[in-house]
């Protein structure tokens, strides 16, 4: 056994939040640090366009829906005036109690399938660990969960960096160096006196 002491100053020890990282740095003062999974990072990136695709596309349906609906009712009304004869009176009156059924269905399932979605959404979110530290952290620093959201969370997996709060110069910045856990930082970018 080596009687020889390892400095103070060279060993190595854990960040030191709220510390000024070294000159490298460019001044950045370290406001939290932790450690996603990369392997779930990788399948989110997939995982979670997919489902504000789907979201998305539920609301186009119904929009695209009450469209044709608008577009049949207002076809009926020459139909009804420009022509004579009973038939195209009962044709004219089919067509709109079926439009009116349409849009009496389309407002009673429309919240109900809406509120689905966002659930699902909702639950998609919550079982992503990645996600909740991400989220987590920002709430903690800057006191704003609402700023942290998929979007966000995604510009940051795809660019590494990504503004929380531009006022103060809030960033979030990924390190993938280490494939087995990438490491997230929340810097305060502390502007250089000149």
């Amino acid at each position: 056994m080596s009687s020889e002491a390892v400095p103070e100053d060279t060993a190595p020890s854990a960040p030191k939040y709220g510390q000024m990282l070294g000159p490298e740095a460019n001044g950045m003062l370290v406001l939290e640090e932790f450690t996603i999974d990369p392997a779930a990072a990788r399948r989110e990136q997939r995982g979670f366009p997919l489902a504000l695709a789907t979201f998305a596309l539920t609301m186009r349906r119904f929009l695209a829906f009450r469209l044709f609906i608008a577009v049949v009712a207002i076809g009926n009304l020459p139909l009804f005036l420009l022509s004579s004869g009973w038939e195209i009176y009962a044709i004219s009156l089919t067509l709109v109690v079926a439009v009116h059924a349409a849009i009496s269905w389309l407002n009673r399932q429309e919240p109900k399938i809406r509120q689905r979605r966002m659930l699902e959404l909702h639950l998609h979110r919550e079982q992503s660990a990645n996600y909740r530290k991400v989220r987590d952290a920002v709430k903690y620093v800057i006191d704003a969960p609402a700023r942290m959201n998929e979007s966000l969370y995604l510009e940051l997996l795809a660019a590494k960096r990504v503004a929380l709060h531009l006022a103060v110069g809030t960033v979030a910045l990924l390190d993938t160096s280490d494939d087995a856990a990438w490491k997230v930082r929340i810097v305060r970018e502390i502007p250089r006196a000149t």
